[in-house]
């Protein structure tokens, strides 16, 4: 069975209580439709034809509108759309990200969702930030070398899965921002899992992936995940519809009695049984216990504007780092010159990924706010002047210590924006695909691999580089993560540019690409996502290009000590919204067939 739009959004903007009717406008085509009580006790309500809306799919890349209430920009069409009914209906874009963000982690279950984690930057509408740090934790029971010389696998099963932290990060935000009831908010993704919602692409492509790695159909060989993915005994294909009626149940319990339905009670010990069966430690206590940080930004000057980032354990201030670097080079906007900026860029990448090494949870690792403060210092600024030469150097001059940066896929980013002045830019992880491939039974809760995320002691990686003695496992510790939320104002602190990425450890260049081609290369939003990238993370030592950057520019950094190397375009995944005179511009990630922006 193949959904269209119009059934789509009737099972996901449905909400508990009747919908307003409004008019058509393009980009949007969906039938009235009346809100009837099934048996069942659900409501299945109307979907709404929409004034004031424009949703558009990634091959328009974005969409303008001016005088509107906010927008949102996500890997999922419909889940961009959810966000932005919520504006419409009197929510800000807290609200919208927290709708958002459960409905992708319905849909998009492959890398995100509430059996993992993730971090949010919020700037309010009076210009105050909070940096809310929803990681995943080390059980308590967690040691340093507990993955030396064992079989247990970082990656997959039990003991792979830290305490998730992603309904507790989201009731946070929801707490400290938010304007629409909790349910209001949760609803609509609980109505998607219930009713159903088309696989796409990009999960149709990750179950592939991952049969191909662990050597076997698991979707359809184990009961708890083929009641999802082959409900009928055939492994559902691109198109299908899919429905997840446990975590469809998990979600309603979640709204009805808050985020205690999910970390104590019945549907906690399900998780726990689940991870001890497959060999883990989580217990009811490091459940119960778990709690968000609520950390305070790091933020840069940069050619009249500033610069917001997420801190440690998040790689925002590596990113800042870079932009600092940058700085030093007042032709990094200048066409003429964008084979020697390039370089410039990726020296400047280099030398920002052999200090994120140093970097870890500042709960543990207690100098690490003092090596940030360095980080983005005047001293460091002008070293990185210096070091930033005509030619490439060797790895050593990067990164001294030899320590890994490990190269790490997944993730999703979300970005929304209201008329307020209020930005949101969140990201959200499982870590690897499918995490460590632990379902729980009774909820259909996915859980993340997260712990992979940690350093393990005398385990260096196939190029020789050690692990980082910062990013050592430890009870409660969080594990760094490449993530790296960014907020840009102007030079007057009004609201001018919003990011988020996806891709592991890709996501770090790719953000630090789209400030480049806003603020120097005066790009809009699409037309910098549309861009082709480069990646470049120290180790492995080379640069990858994007098919379809420019030869001369590739050859340039060849010629200058750079090992290149070209790639498909699929590095990373990111989402933007710019703040324009008289509206917004919300732009999808181009690479991702099923991204799409909204707004109203």
């Amino acid at each position: 069975m193949r959904q269209t739009l119009a059934s789509l959004l009737l099972s996901a903007a449905c909400l508990a209580y009747p919908l307003n009717q409004t008019e058509h406008i393009s980009h949007l085509s969906t039938p009235d439709l009346t809100v009837s009580n099934e048996p069942d006790g659900h409501d299945h309500c109307a979907v709404r034809n929409f004034t004031h809306r424009q949703i558009l799919q990634a091959e328009n890349n974005s969409v303008y509108v001016g005088q509107n209430h906010g927008g949102v920009a996500c890997e999922v069409e419909i889940c961009s759309h959810i966000g932005a009914v919520v504006i419409e209906d009197g929510g800000n874009a807290a609200d919208a990200i927290v709708a958002s963000t459960l409905c992708v982690g319905v849909i998009g279950m492959h890398h995100s969702g509430i059996g993992g984690g993730g971090f949010v930057l919020v700037r309010d509408a009076h210009g105050k930030y909070d940096f809310i740090d929803f990681r995943e934790t080390a059980p308590a029971a967690s040691f340093e070398d507990m993955f030396v010389n064992s079989s247990k696998s970082t990656t997959e099963g039990g003991l792979a899965v830290a305490v998730p932290g992603e309904l507790r990060g989201l009731s946070t935000l929801h707490e400290r921002h938010g304007r629409l009831s909790w349910r209001r908010l949760i609803t609509p993704a609980a109505n998607l899992a219930r009713y159903g919602f088309p696989v796409t692409p990009e999960l149709h492509q990750a179950i592939n992936r991952t049969i191909d790695q662990v050597g076997h159909n698991i979707f359809l060989d184990d009961p708890s995940w083929a009641v999802d993915f082959a409900p009928n005994g055939i492994l559902l294909q691109a198109g299908d519809t899919m429905t997840r009626q446990r975590l469809a149940d998990t979600l309603e319990a979640v709204a009805q009695n808050g985020t205690d339905a999910f970390y104590t009670g019945s549907r906690a010990n399900s998780l726990i049984a689940a991870v001890q069966s497959e060999g883990g430690i989580i217990t009811s206590e490091d459940l119960a216990n778990y709690s968000v940080k609520i950390r305070s930004p790091a933020t840069i000057d940069y050619r009249g504007y500033k610069i917001f980032g997420g801190t440690a354990p998040s790689s925002g201030v590596v990113t800042l780092n870079v932009m600092e670097a940058i700085e030093n080079f007042d032709d990094m906007g200048t066409p003429s010159a964008i084979n020697q900026s390039t370089h410039r860029l990726d020296e400047a990448i280099r030398f920002g990924y052999g200090l994120r090494a140093l970097e870890g949870d500042p709960d543990y690792i207690l100098d690490t706010p003092k090596l940030e403060r360095y980080m983005i210092s005047d001293e460091m600024k002008a070293t990185n002047c210096k070091r930033i030469g005509a030619k490439s150097q060797d790895s050593h001059a990067y990164n001294p210590q030899s320590y890994d940066s490990p190269d790490k896929p997944g993730t999703s980013g979300l970005v929304s924006a209201d008329s307020s002045g209020m930005t949101v830019s969140l990201t959200t992880t499982l870590n690897r695909f499918f995490g460590s491939l632990v379902i729980v039974p009774d909820t259909g809760v996915i859980l993340n691999n997260q712990m992979d995320d940690f350093s393990t002691p005398g385990k260096s990686n196939s190029f020789g580089y050690i692990p980082s003695p910062a990013n050592f496992i430890r009870p409660g510790k969080r594990p760094l993560s490449s993530v790296c939320p960014i907020i840009v104002e102007t030079a007057d602190r009004k609201p001018y540019f919003v990011t988020a990425g996806a891709g592991g450890s890709r996501i770090i260049t790719t953000t630090i690409q789209q400030l480049w081609n806003v603020l120097d290369r005066n790009m809009t939003a699409a037309e910098a996502l549309k861009d082709h990238r480069l990646h470049d993370q120290l180790v492995p030592e080379e640069v990858v290009f994007e098919y379809g950057y420019n030869n001369s520019t590739v050859e340039y950094l060849a010629q200058t000590g750079h090992k290149v190397r070209w790639v498909p375009p699929i590095l990373s995944a990111q989402h933007s919204i710019r703040f324009l005179e008289n509206g917004l511009e919300a732009a999808a990630e181009p690479r991702q067939k099923s991204s799409g922006a909204a707004v109203v």
